[in-house]
């Protein structure tokens, strides 16, 4: 429930929306303000799981209640445009309509391999990205880690800016 003002009046080197249980459309004041923070064109935010639904709904995607959630480790996830797969953790009721984001807000980057839902999205209108599971639940190989590393460079970037 934090103003996107107070959270900014920080000045953030990036902001982090984590996971979380319940329902992105009962959130409305969470996606009010953080489409307020992505108005900040130099932020760096990344969403994870629920942190990606409702980024998600800030840019404009819709989200529906899957029929059975994905609740388990090694879900595989597809990295669009390339060949690249990795073997995930998720626990998430929950997805973000793929064609529902506007072109002019991001495109999806990752799709799970089992029923092609969205993974993650790259949005184009900020320095922001989000994935669906969860890179920082490592019950085995260490591949997605790289995420981190990508949301650590934006806020390095970040600081450049200030």
């Amino acid at each position: 429930t934090t103003e996107a003002e107070e959270i900014l009046s920080l000045c953030p080197d990036g902001v982090m929306l984590s996971n979380g249980p319940g329902d992105p459309d009962t959130c409305d004041a969470a996606v009010r303000n953080i489409r307020k923070a992505m108005q900040n064109e130099k932020l760096p935010i990344f969403g994870i799981c629920m942190g990606n639904q409702l980024l998600s709904k800030a840019g404009g995607a819709e989200i529906y209640k899957l029929k059975y959630g994905h609740r388990s480790h090694n879900q595989p996830v597809r990295m669009v445009g390339t060949e690249r797969c990795f073997i995930t953790s998720q626990n998430h009721g929950y997805a973000v309509v793929s064609d529902s984001l506007p072109e002019s807000a991001g495109k999806v980057s990752h799709i799970n391999g089992n029923d092609r839902t969205c993974e993650g999205v790259m949005y184009t209108n900020a320095p922001a990205f989000t994935v669906q599971f969860h890179p920082e639940a490592c019950g085995g190989p260490h591949d997605t880690a790289y995420l981190f590393d990508k949301f650590i460079s934006l806020m390095e970037e970040n600081k450049k800016c200030r």
